[in-house]
């Protein structure tokens, strides 16, 4: 199994150059000129970035991905299924990603535990650095949610997390 595990990393490792040897599969698209996407469904943030694949320049590679119900148990034999076919072709995985760019639970908030209080509020703080960046506000005002986000990862946190 180890050497298996190997097998499909190295597949992720070649030499690096310039910019020009890296490759990118992205599977979200936080924010473009002007607009910040947390609104937008997985789906459409996979779709976008695959547009973003161009031949000439493959920095950008497309993710392959798929959509299932986990209510409905042929939807789930279809997941289990489409991953089988992605390790099988040499993948290392699949990541499970919520349909929608922020989950929300039943109180209309992040699911996050008291214990990840701390990651809520530096995806806040990510999130208001991203807006400030896309209205076209001063850096300095982008700045101040970087450095409070620094400012808490100074925090001790139970590395048991």
């Amino acid at each position: 199994m180890a050497a298996a595990y190997t097998d499909a990393y190295r597949r992720y490792c070649w030499p690096v150059a310039s910019v020009a040897d890296l490759r990118l599969a992205p599977f979200h698209l936080p924010a473009t000129e002007g607009a910040v996407h947390v609104d937008q469904p997985h789906a459409w943030h996979m779709e976008t970035l695959a547009r973003l694949v161009h031949a000439e320049e493959p920095v950008v590679i497309a993710t392959p991905f798929t959509a299932i119900d986990l209510t409905d148990a042929d939807e789930q034999q279809r997941g289990m299924a489409w991953w089988r076919e992605m390790t099988e072709r040499g993948g290392e995985g699949v990541v499970v990603k919520p349909y929608d760019f922020v989950a929300r639970g039943r109180r209309g908030a992040r699911g996050l535990s008291t214990k990840r209080s701390l990651a809520l509020r530096e995806f806040a703080l990510g999130i208001e650095a991203l807006e400030r960046f896309a209205r076209g506000e001063p850096l300095y005002r982008v700045h101040e949610c970087v450095f409070g986000i620094l400012a808490l990862e100074s925090e001790p946190v139970d590395p048991r997390l």
